[in-house]
């Protein structure tokens, strides 16, 4: 596999089922350590499966990642997820990382979803939620897996304009789906996986 991503530039990655695209997502940014190759992001370099943890830790800062289920803390509210991170990870003072998660979660739609918990709220809520959180470490790049899954066409668009927002201000974007149309009007660049070989194009 061989693949370069500007800032600004969005990729949707597509290709059959079991094929390794959330595999390869969860690669980028550290979750998982490939075997081989060569890893470069924003000027750093990664030489897989060597280096030192806090390298990697460095990596999962500056590579944000949407799950598909999202993966919100049951247990804390809409706030405190956005908090978690960028308190006590980056040590970001309290009251700057709550005005900027109050500003993102103004942003997503959803600053009146605050105090609520992650089980009071819709799917397209929660899923702009994880955005949130994941915007709050101040990336370089997003990856997202399958972010239209659960949503309805109404709200698959609206993702598209913001994600396409988010771009324009130069994020990267990284995104894993399987709905052609969708990533198409997103304005990505079509790349397929399948038997171990990322090749421009959607088939």
């Amino acid at each position: 596999m061989d693949l370069a991503l500007a800032a600004g530039e969005i990729v949707a990655i597509l290709g059959p089922s079991g094929t390794g695209k959330s595999t390869l997502l969860r690669c980028l940014n550290g979750l998982e350590r490939p075997d081989g190759g060569t890893l470069v992001v924003d000027g750093h370099r990664f030489e897989p499966p060597h280096g030192k943890r806090a390298a990697w830790v460095w990596l999962r800062r500056r590579v944000g990642f949407v799950f598909q289920q999202w993966n919100l803390f049951a247990h804390r509210t809409v706030l405190e997820n956005v908090l978690e991170a960028p308190v006590h990870v980056a040590r970001t003072p309290l009251a700057q990382a709550h005005h900027d998660a109050e500003a993102l979660l103004s942003r997503m739609g959803v600053a009146h979803r605050a105090r609520a918990f992650p089980h009071e709220l819709s799917g397209g809520e929660q899923q702009r939620v994880a955005l949130a959180r994941a915007l709050a470490m101040k990336p370089v790049a997003l990856l997202l897996d399958e972010p239209t899954s659960a949503l309805d066409p109404t709200r698959r668009a609206d993702l598209a304009h913001l994600l396409r927002d988010l771009a324009g201000e130069g994020l990267a974007l990284v995104v894993v789906t399987h709905d052609v149309a969708w990533a198409t009007a997103l304005g990505a660049h079509l790349w397929h996986l399948n038997e171990g070989r990322l090749s421009r194009g959607p088939a």
